[in-house]
């Protein structure tokens, strides 16, 4: 069963506050023992580990509760903070006169040294920064450096009494002479240990890929610098006062600037919050100090009044200091305001088409990727190089879906994931505004180019049809209409009945120009249905078959069959000399129109009429397709129309 994160949270903060209790209690008992010996200075090297490490631990849980690092960091401070205190009760309580109890606290002062060493020594260069070990491989180093501190307690239990310890009730007088050479060895051995848990950190850095290794880089360096006083011992141990802080120092510099755990805004707050507290502080102490110099009666009503003047401008404080703790943070390449300022005044300069540009490089800028794009409609546009997706974001507009910010890996200027949650809140609306701009002007182009292709089909259509129908009747009337003046005067009656086909050729262009008219959409599709309208233009005799549904086809489906069909038997009544003919509608995943003969098929060598291709065109402006397949026993025309 997992902890929850609430309590774990609890947990740290606890781990914290109890560190630093800890330490101020220790405050008090090294005021009342001599200066150490081993240090010139006023406080111990645990000192500063049990301060900074828990704190800094606590802030690593509050944001990551399962962390591994930030627990040993919390774990290892109070260890560090009791050792140094049980250890300096101990000294009080031996230069007060002693106690039969105080070989305990040495005891126990020991034991949670071995663990502090185990969890800040052993553990934390072995497992930073992924929280898990390189190999299984590593166990085994990890086992010993146990072995060896638990092997140094032991000594410590049944060592020999001394007036610094006290009397020991747990002494092996056998081990006696054997002390001291033991507890030379297990220091070496101990040493030895560190050594191997650094060098881990060392190989982790060796075979770890570039952003790993700058994750790496400066906890090695701050680390190295604890361990080699502490491997070193009393000569030099005290340095380690000066180095411990550097450790959770550089841990920060990791997170923040390599992206590492993400705690960034807990550290913007912190300053926010101080800042907020020490500006307020100010005001209101200036106004008490004012108030009871200038106007002493009315102090407490003046002091109130700063109050509330301090209360009204906190808002205004706390934007002017978040926006300082991005720029300390982050300079000004970094800084979510400076960047949407900077992003509106390219807009105001940029036209329609540009504007999305603008915004994703101002995008790219502050996030330092490689690579910004927005997929419109399955169109995209893009900024710096794009070669892996880190993130996708879709991008809305009053509501309304806009398209997809696409995000690409970070480069050498890494910022952390908080910081990256700001500059996209801030950025994203621009964004949008500018996705929907570019969106409405490729909209706008695109119909544009749809009016232009829709006039020109439609005028090749009226080509087509003027062509195969009315160009070829007027030109078979102007040649009767000419044998007819030739024959009138030596033939009166061959003239008169040229004059009559005339006359009946005049009935067919009238009703050819109904057909042009007719022919912006089919009457029948409307009066009829699909289906009724083939059988119509079939009743001459071709078999119709209907299979599926043809209600609530698209019309531009239903257009585009029925033509096919129209095209088709036409051909068959001009050209393939046939005894049958059959009609097929068949609804699939598509409408599928086959027109069949028995006639004498297609001439080989075929030059295509208007008639085959404008068949082709209109199944093609569908996205379908049309294809004619001829043998000696007769013609098929297969058309697939999407639905």
């Amino acid at each position: 069963m997992r902890v929850p994160k609430a309590w774990a949270r609890c947990a740290a903060l606890t781990v914290a506050l109890v560190s630093i209790a800890l330490e101020l209690t220790d405050i008090w008992i090294t005021a009342q023992l001599p200066q150490a010996t081993y240090t010139p200075l006023p406080f111990a090297p645990e000192d500063m580990a049990g301060t900074a490490f828990p704190v800094f631990g606590a802030l690593l849980v509050l944001r990551r509760p399962r962390l591994v690092i930030g627990w040993l960091l919390c774990l290892g401070g109070l260890g560090a903070a009791t050792n140094i205190t049980v250890s300096n009760l101990a000294k009080l309580i031996v230069q007060e006169g002693g106690h039969p109890a105080v070989f305990l606290l040495w005891l126990f002062a020991s034991a949670v040294w071995s663990l502090t060493t185990y969890a800040l020594g052993i553990l934390l260069p072995m497992l930073y920064p992924t929280g898990r070990l390189l190999s299984n491989r590593w166990c085994v180093p990890g086992g010993l450096a146990a072995l060896v501190l638990i092997a140094d307690w032991v000594r410590v239990l049944i060592g020999p009494s001394t007036l610094r310890t006290g009397h020991n009730p747990f002494a092996v007088a056998a081990f006696a002479p054997y002390y001291q050479d033991t507890r030379e060895v297990l220091s070496w051995l101990i040493k030895l240990a560190l050594v191997l848990a650094f060098s881990s950190l060392v190989v982790r850095f060796r075979q770890a890929g570039p952003a790993e290794r700058r994750q790496i880089l400066w906890p090695l360096l701050a680390i190295s610098a604890l361990v080699v006083p502490w491997a070193v011992g009393d000569p030099l141990w005290w340095t380690a006062s000066l180095t411990i802080p550097l450790i959770p120092a550089a841990i920060t510099v990791a997170v923040l600037r390599y992206r590492l755990f993400g705690i960034d805004t807990l550290v913007t707050r912190a300053l926010v919050g101080a800042g907020l507290v020490g500006v307020i502080a100010g005001v209101y102490v200036l106004a008490g100090a004012a108030s009871s110099f200038f106007l002493a009666g009315v102090d407490q009503l003046f002091g109130l009044a700063a109050a509330l003047v301090a209360g009204a401008f906190f808002h205004p404080m706390r934007r002017a200091l978040q926006r300082l703790a991005d720029r300390m943070l982050y300079g000004t390449r970094g800084d979510p305001v400076a960047l949407a300022d900077g992003l509106k005044a390219r807009l105001q300069r940029s036209d329609p088409v540009h504007g999305l540009l603008a915004a994703l490089e101002t995008l790219r800028e502050g996030l330092a990727v490689t690579g910004a794009a927005v997929e419109i409609d399955g169109a995209a546009t893009a900024t710096g190089e794009l070669p892996e997706v880190s993130r996708t974001i879709p991008l809305v507009w009053h509501g309304q879906p806009v398209g997809t910010l696409l995000i690409g890996a970070h480069g050498r200027r890494r910022f952390p994931r908080a910081h990256d949650e700001r500059v996209i809140a801030v950025l994203s609306p621009y964004v949008a505004d500018a996705a929907h701009t570019m969106r409405l002007t490729t909209a706008l182009q695109r119909s544009r180019e749809r009016i232009l292709t829709a006039r020109e089909e439609e005028r090749r259509r009226l080509r087509r049809d003027l062509h195969d129908g009315l160009g070829q009747t007027l030109t078979v009337m102007a040649m009767t209409l000419n044998m007819a003046r030739v024959n009138l005067p030596r033939s009166p009656d061959l003239a008169d009945s040229l004059l009559k086909e005339l006359r009946t050729g005049m009935d067919a262009v009238s009703g050819d120009i109904r057909e042009l008219v007719y022919g912006l959409r089919p009457p029948a599709l409307d009066d009829l249905g699909l289906a009724e309208a083939v059988r119509r233009l079939a009743a001459e005799g071709p078999i119709v078959e209907i299979d599926g549904e043809m209600e609530g086809l698209p019309a531009a489906v239903e257009v585009a069959a029925y033509r096919i069909v129209q095209e088709a038997l036409t051909n068959i009544r001009k050209h393939a000399q046939a005894t049958w003919a059959k009609v097929t509608l068949r609804r699939e995943d598509c409408l599928v129109v086959e027109v069949s003969d028995d006639g004498v098929g297609l001439p080989e060598s075929l030059n295509p009429g208007v008639g085959l291709g404008s068949m082709r065109e209109r199944a093609a402006e569908l996205g379908g397709t049309c294809t004619v397949a001829s043998s000696l026993s007769g013609t098929t025309v297969t058309a697939r129309l999407p639905l």
